[in-house]
């Protein structure tokens, strides 16, 4: 098959797939191979009739379709890669005069991924908002490793907030006990909230080896319409009380969850890395500012189908989350009382912009003539094979040879958003204070 570019007016390119006398009559071959089964022919056996008596009796292009559907379908991929075209929509189709011993010609018209005229997108005014981080930023974090490396010790003493208790329990409403309402040495975070409202806080005060009954309602949402709404009396019995027991903040702590040999040193690496992580969310912040700015200076209308796409991604995405979660989007759409029609509406919005936002990058990426240098690709093939915990070849067989031309594009959206912010007219200011809480009087 040869391909040959032919034309492109506004979004609409046009181009040639050319097949040779031999390779249309092996196409021909290929249908009569795959579909001689259908045939019943007087004097042969099912599927066993030659090529020459199935034309004979079915006319010369009996296999003709078929032949000309395979041969889009496997050229029209390679065509597409060959000519480096971002289709968006479905092609249309015209053909040459078909017969035996004749070449065939396939034209293709198909709308691609639209170039706008961009402007002013160099220079843009926005602040970037950078954070100090601050002495109780960093005792903060400490504090939560330290938590995190806590034990916990057996305590001979009521039970308070915080303590883990180790406990039976068995619900009765009325005299009749429900289920799923009955569990042994179960453990229990005393303020975690994993229970029902007032049973943990009932737990209070209660000794190891004592038996208490608590006594709740449940809520009316209760997702158990048997149980909603209802007063429930549980059987408790305290096993065993547990506390967290902190370890000491000094030079031992920082060389058992560090390599560090000292707190101070720990301390430093901690307020070092607290503060590059708020250094990337700053500019992360900026250019998103900039895009913004230069969105809304070059914003236009997007084809239909590409909001559509786009709507599918965002639905499949939020489809992934929720299967996560045990859920379908179909289940999370009753739940919302929301039809199929009404949900893709409300991303709408939220599509067009992102698909106008793209284009408008993407248009910057041709006026400023951004490419992609091979080591640049590695670097990145590189980066994400060490968050995928992969090799390199890996990744690039996870993204496969036909995706590779999308993987380059975002990266040449990733180099025109760097562009766009090194121009920018970029003021840093700090970060606000935030108003100290009030009780309401």
């Amino acid at each position: 098959m040869k391909t040959t570019f032919v034309s492109k007016e506004k979004n609409d390119v046009k181009f040639t797939m050319d097949f040779t006398a031999e390779e249309f009559d092996a196409a021909v071959v290929k249908a009569y191979q795959a579909s001689k089964d259908q045939f019943v022919i007087d004097g042969f056996r099912k599927g066993k009739a030659p090529r020459s008596i199935i034309e004979k009796h079915y006319g010369e292009g009996i296999f003709f379709e078929d032949a000309i559907n395979n041969l889009f379908k496997d050229g029209y991929p390679g065509a597409i890669n060959e000519l480096d075209l971002e289709v968006i929509d479905s092609p249309a189709a015209e053909f040459s005069e078909i017969g035996k011993g004749k070449p065939m010609t396939i034209t293709i018209t198909v709308p691609v991924y639209p170039v706008v005229e961009v402007k002013d997108y160099f220079g843009v005014e926005v602040e970037q908002v950078e954070a100090k981080v601050k002495p109780e930023d960093v005792e903060k974090e400490i504090e939560g490793l330290q938590k995190r490396n806590a034990r916990m010790i057996l305590a001979d003493r009521p039970v308070k907030e915080g303590d883990t208790v180790l406990l039976d329990y068995s619900g009765f409403v009325g005299e009749e006990q429900f289920e799923g309402g009955t569990a042994e040495r179960q453990e229990l975070k005393i303020g975690s909230g994993m229970f029902i409202p007032g049973f943990e806080e009932q737990l209070v005060g209660a000794t190891p080896g004592e038996k208490k009954d608590v006594t709740v309602t449940f809520p009316e949402e209760y997702h158990s319409e048997d149980l909603a709404g209802k007063e429930a009396v549980f059987h408790c019995l305290i096993h065993e009380v547990k506390e967290e027991q902190l370890p000491e903040l000094d030079d031992e702590f920082a060389k058992d969850v560090s390599e560090y040999d000292t707190l101070d040193e720990l301390k430093k690496e901690t307020e070092a890395r607290l503060q590059k992580y708020a250094d990337e969310q700053s500019v992360n912040a900026a250019k998103d500012a900039v895009i913004e700015k230069v969105y809304q200076i070059n914003k236009t209308d997007v084809p239909r189908v590409m909001v559509e796409d786009e709507i599918d991604r965002m639905a499949q995405d939020l489809d992934h989350q929720l299967r996560y979660q045990g859920l379908s989007l179909e289940q999370y759409l009753q739940f919302m009382q929301k039809d199929a029609k009404e949900f893709r509406e409300e991303l709408r919005e939220d599509a067009t912009k992102k698909v106008s936002t793209r284009l408008v990058l993407m248009s910057i990426v041709e006026a400023e003539k951004v490419d992609v240098t091979e080591e640049e690709l590695e670097t990145e093939l590189a980066n994400m094979a060490v968050q995928y915990n992969m090799e390199t070849a890996q990744v690039k067989e996870m993204i496969g040879a036909d995706n590779m031309k999308f993987f380059k594009k975002d990266i040449q959206l990733k180099k025109v958003i760097d562009m766009l912010y090194d121009k920018a007219k970029v003021t840093k200011v700090e970060k606000a204070e935030e108003a100290p809480e009030t009780e309401e009087k």
